[in-house]
C-alpha cells in the first residue's frame, strides 16, 4: 500500500512540475502503520530547492504548522521524530514519511516546492485519513507446564487505536486440525496470564491466542507446543487371571490398563499377594513382587505358597510419576499337595518346611481402602516419642470472584504462615462427582500471588480448593468452592465447609471443638446467675402490698405503699 501511493504520487508530482500545476490526493492508511506521502522534484533541472512540509491548506507563502523543513541538501528543522524525509534528498526526493500514525494525525498534508521566480512554487495536498486496525498479533511464551495444567503468559500489545475487550485462546490436539481446536473466549482485557487446566497427562497440544477490540480479532499469535506431564495411571490392569500350577505356586497373567488411562509409559507393576481363609474370613499381610513392564500379555508365577491354601491377588500399573488403582481382588487356591506313600517315603529324604507365621488377620473386604490404597492387616506398634513439632502454615481462605463461559476467576487470603515463610500455594481441581483421591488438577502458585484465572476446557460442575506450603508441609485444606463452566446458566456458589481443625494453627490442635466447649460453659453461667439471683429474693422479706424493687449501687431499693427491708 505505502509503496504503491508512493509510485503514484511521485507520478503525479513529476507532471505538475512539468505543467506548473498543483493536486490533492486521499490516501486511508490504519492505526500504528507507517505512511509515505511522496513529494519530488528535478535536482538536475532545477539544482537544489529548499522544501517544506505543513499540516492543512498550503498558503500562499510557506506552510502552515509546519512539519519538516530542507535546504535541499539535508533536513533543516523537524517539529517531532516521528517526521522523516527517508528519500534521497540531493535527487530530490522529499518525500514524508510518518511513523505510527495515530488517528489525530488525519488531515490535509501539504508540500511546497519553492522554486525561484514569480508564482513559480510546486505544492501538492494530501489528504491523510487513518482509521482504527485490528490489534498486533500477541506473543505468547509458556510459563509452567503440569500434568493436568498449562499456564501460558503474554505480553500487552498495540491495541489498533481501540481498546482490546477480549482474548480467545484456541487449544488443540498436536495431531489435530485447528477447526477441531476448543475456542474459550476470555472476557477480562487485563489478563497476562491463564492456566488451563483438565488436560489429559502424557499428551502433545497446540495453542495459540488471538486478540479481539471493535474493530475484529488480531492475526494469531506464535504457537506453543506443549507436552503434559506424566501421571500414576488412572485404569486397573486388565484382563487379570489367576492359575493354579502347583501345590505352592499360582500363575498371575493380565494385560496393561486401557491405552487412554495410562498418562504414560507404563514402567512396571506391582502384584501383592497374601492369604485367605475362606472358613474364618481371614487374610494375612501383604506379600510384595515388581514386574517390569515390556510384554502385551505379562505373567509372573507366585512361588512358595502353602499348599490348598487361597490367596488374595492385586495387580497395579506404575508410571514414573506414580502407581495406579489397583485391579479386582482374585482368590485362587493353589493345589492339594501330593501324597508320599510308605515306600516312596522310604526312598526320600524326610523334607521339614517351616511356613512363616501367620499374623493379625483382617476380613477380605478390607484388601483396599475406598481411595484404592492397599491395606496391611498385620498391626506394628510405633515408637514415638515426646517433643515439640514445627507447625506448618494455616490453610488460606479462597474467594470466587467471577465464572463466565469456560474461564473462572478467584483469590485468595493467606492464614497464619506457622514457623516458616509460605514457599507457594497449591490448587486442586476436580469434577464434583470426582475423588480428591485420583480425580484432581494441581496448579501452583507463587508465595506472593493472591488471585488467579484458569480455563476449563470441559464445562461441568467442579470443585476446587487450595493449599499453602512451606519448608515445614502443607496445611490443611482450604474451604471447598463449587461451580459450573461452559453453556450452562453460570450458576455457582461457594461451599464453605471448612474443618474447624483446617482454621486454625496447628500448635491449637486443642481447640478444634471450640464451639461444643463454648455452648454447654454459657449454659452453665446461664444457670449460675439464675440460681444466685433466686437465692437472693428468697432472703428477701415482704410485709404486704403492692412495690416495685430494683437495683441501685448494689443496695436493694423499693417503690409501693409497705415498706421492704433485706433481712
Amino acid at each position: 500500500m505505502t509503496s504503491f501511493v508512493s509510485r503514484y504520487l511521485s507520478l503525479c508530482c513529476s507532471l505538475c512540475l512539468l505543467l506548473g500545476c498543483s493536486f490533492t490526493l486521499s490516501v486511508e492508511v490504519k492505526v500504528g502503520a507507517t505512511i509515505t506521502l511522496a513529494c519530488k522534484y528535478d535536482a538536475r533541472y532545477y539544482g537544489k530547492l529548499s522544501v517544506c512540509w505543513g499540516q492543512g491548506p498550503i498558503p500562499n507563502r510557506g506552510c502552515d504548522n509546519e512539519l519538516i523543513k530542507t535546504d535541499g541538501t539535508s533536513v533543516s528543522s523537524r517539529l517531532s521524530e516521528r517526521y522523516l524525509l527517508t528519500g534521497n534528498i540531493g535527487e530530490g526526493d522529499v518525500s514524508l514519511t510518518i511513523t505510527q500514525v495515530a488517528e489525530s494525525d488525519s488531515g490535509v498534508y501539504g508540500c511546497r516546492v519553492e522554486i525561484p521566480g514569480w508564482f513559480n512554487d510546486h505544492k501538492h495536498q494530501v489528504t491523510l485519513t487513518v482509521v482504527p486496525a485490528c490489534p498486533d498479533a500477541l506473543k505468547v511464551e509458556m510459563r509452567e507446564v503440569g500434568d493436568r495444567t498449562v499456564t501460558v503468559r503474554w505480553s500487552r500489545v498495540f491495541d489498533g487505536g481501540r481498546p482490546i475487550k477480549s482474548y480467545r485462546i484456541d487449544l488443540k490436539s498436536k495431531d489435530a486440525l485447528w477447526d477441531a481446536a476448543v475456542m474459550t473466549h476470555i472476557s477480562n482485557p487485563n489478563l497476562t496470564q491463564v492456566s488451563l487446566v483438565d488436560l489429559r497427562p502424557a499428551k502433545y497440544y497446540n495453542l495459540r491466542m488471538f486478540a479481539v477490540n471493535s474493530q475484529g480479532m488480531s492475526n494469531a499469535s506464535n504457537v506453543l507446543t506443549v507436552a503434559t506431564k506424566e501421571a500414576a495411571p488412572e485404569g486397573p490392569p486388565l484382563d487379570v487371571r489367576l492359575q493354579a500350577t502347583s501345590s505352592t505356586s499360582i500363575r498371575v497373567s493380565w494385560k496393561p490398563p486401557r491405552a487412554d488411562l495410562r498418562n504414560g509409559i507404563l514402567r512396571s507393576y506391582s502384584i501383592r499377594y497374601r492369604e485367605y481363609d475362606p472358613a474364618g474370613g481371614h487374610v494375612t499381610q501383604w506379600y510384595h513382587q515388581s514386574v517390569t513392564a515390556a510384554q502385551p500379555q505379562e505373567s509372573r508365577i507366585l512361588s512358595g505358597l502353602r499348599p490348598s491354601t487361597q490367596y488374595g491377588v492385586l495387580v497395579q500399573a506404575k508410571t514414573n510419576a506414580g502407581v495406579g488403582p489397583a485391579s479386582g481382588a482374585l482368590l485362587c487356591s493353589t493345589l492339594d499337595e501330593p501324597l508320599i506313600t510308605s515306600t516312596e517315603a522310604t526312598f526320600n529324604t524326610l523334607v521339614t518346611v517351616t511356613w512363616p507365621t501367620l499374623q493379625t488377620t483382617k476380613f477380605i473386604s478390607d484388601l483396599t481402602t475406598p481411595a484404592g490404597e492397599l491395606v496391611f492387616a498385620s498391626t506394628a506398634w510405633e515408637q514415638t516419642s515426646t517433643g515439640f513439632s514445627s507447625v506448618p502454615p494455616d490453610p488460606p481462605f479462597v474467594q470466587l470472584k467471577e465464572v463466565s463461559d469456560n474461564t473462572v476467576s478467584f483469590s485468595w487470603t493467606p492464614g497464619f504462615e506457622g514457623d516458616a515463610p509460605i514457599s507457594g500455594y497449591f490448587l486442586e481441581y476436580k469434577a464434583s462427582n470426582g475423588s480428591w483421591d485420583f480425580e484432581k488438577t494441581v496448579v501452583d502458585f507463587g508465595p506472593n500471588q493472591r488471585e488467579a484465572t484458569v480455563v476449563e476446557i470441559n464445562p461441568f460442575t467442579y470443585n476446587i480448593r487450595m493449599f499453602a506450603k512451606s519448608s515445614l508441609g502443607k496445611s490443611k485444606a482450604s474451604n471447598i468452592l463449587t461451580f459450573t463452566t461452559g453453556g450452562q446458566q453460570n450458576l455457582f456458589w461457594t461451599t464453605t465447609t471448612i474443618n474447624i481443625h483446617s482454621a486454625t494453627s496447628s500448635g491449637e490442635g486443642g481447640n478444634g471443638h471450640l464451639a461444643a466447649i463454648v455452648v454447654p460453659l454459657v449454659l452453665v453461667i446461664l444457670l449460675v446467675v439464675a440460681i444466685v439471683t433466686i437465692w437472693r429474693l428468697r432472703r428477701i422479706k415482704v410485709k404486704k402490698g403492692n412495690f416495685s424493687l430494683w437495683l441501685s449501687r448494689g443496695a436493694i431499693l423499693y417503690r409501693g405503699s409497705e415498706s421492704m427491708q433485706e433481712l
